[in-house]
């Protein structure tokens, strides 16, 4: 498991875990949860909660599949898994009822940033801790989880702003932006980076921004919209391959090259996103990695076992030009 630039923090020993009845919770496993609903441990296992933000994409497909993978009875675990289908009430809800079975762990993607100190609040009451993968949350209050593991998404930004400037700024540019989800930490962090290193850059202009909620179908309605409201689009900078994807569909569609006539610039590295960029469809891919089972497995381990672990984990990501996405094309893990 390769990481980078880690903060190390000591977190307190693991307390026992117990029932917890609380009256806001669900009376048993949300719809879709596996595992048994009569909560805890299954012997010497490790129950562990996670509690997913949806299949919006193929990077969450990829996601889900390495925590499913990894998080095994032959690797010592019980896992009880939810998808929220990108809405924070339905995490919130399979937060509570991992707390009512007393599972040993919880971990989860938050779909947004905020709103969630009430909750990590009743995981701590009940000595259960959690564990952030792939998304922050926006707390004065750090007790709340133990450890964050997931990529820079800043920096991400900052990666594809940095190449478009170095590659397509040398003369004036008018980008159109689709952002991810409204008030989820990848959407806040990736626009914020791009524009930190566009910024010293009069060539660039950034003429319109939307969400495109980080699917393909969104990512595809936008563009079209951007396709009717301007005549003048150079490059297109989408906050994940999906919307990147969809983007593309529109730009064919309007009889344009995508790749030439508009260029496109994203962020994961998923297979789709790496063929259409192989094919000279896609120009540049900064990659956030969503196989973080291991690293999940290997920390909710070490919790349960009371060692001491780091608050910030950064995973360590690669970016990607045409020739080597076609290289990294057939070793592809998702």
């Amino acid at each position: 498991m390769a990481r980078i630039n880690h903060r190390h923090t000591a977190v307190a020993a693991l307390a026992a875990v117990s029932l917890l009845a609380l009256g806001a919770c669900s009376s048993g496993a949300k719809a879709g949860d596996t595992g048994d609903a009569a909560g805890g441990s299954d012997g010497d296992l490790i129950s562990i909660g996670f509690a997913q933000v949806g299949a919006e994409s193929g990077w969450r497909t990829a996601n889900t599949k390495s925590i499913k993978d990894t998080l095994t009875k032959e690797n010592g675990f019980d896992l009880k898994f939810s998808d929220a289908q990108q809405k924070q009430e339905n995490q919130i809800q399979a937060i509570r009822s991992y707390i009512a079975q007393g599972v040993d762990v919880i971990a989860f993607s938050p779909v947004v940033e905020s709103g969630w100190d009430a909750v990590l609040q009743e995981a701590k009451a009940a000595n259960i801790p959690v564990i952030l993968t792939d998304r922050a949350v926006d707390t004065d209050d750090d007790s709340l989880y133990v450890s964050f593991i997931g990529s820079d998404f800043v920096e991400e930004g900052k990666r594809a702003g940095e190449w478009v400037s170095e590659n397509l700024g040398t003369e004036p540019i008018n980008v159109v932006e689709l952002q991810g989800t409204t008030g989820a930490a990848p959407t806040i962090d990736r626009k914020k980076g791009f524009e930190e290193a566009t910024k010293g850059n009069s060539n660039i202009t950034v003429i319109d921004s939307q969400t495109g909620n980080f699917t393909r179908a969104e990512g595809k309605q936008v563009m079209e919209s951007f396709l009717q409201a301007h005549d003048d689009i150079d490059l297109v900078f989408a906050h994940n391959d999906d919307m990147g994807l969809g983007a593309l569909e529109a730009i064919e569609a309007a009889g344009k090259v995508p790749g030439k006539d508009i260029k496109i610039v994203t962020i994961d590295g998923v297979k789709d996103g790496m063929t259409a960029l192989s094919e000279g469809k896609f120009n540049y891919i900064v990659e956030c990695n969503p196989l973080l089972g291991p690293d999940l497995a290997d920390i909710a381990k070490k919790v349960v076992a009371g060692e001491t672990v780091e608050k910030r984990i950064v995973t360590k990501d690669e970016a990607f030009d045409q020739e080597g996405a076609k290289a990294a094309l057939p070793d592809r893990q998702y």
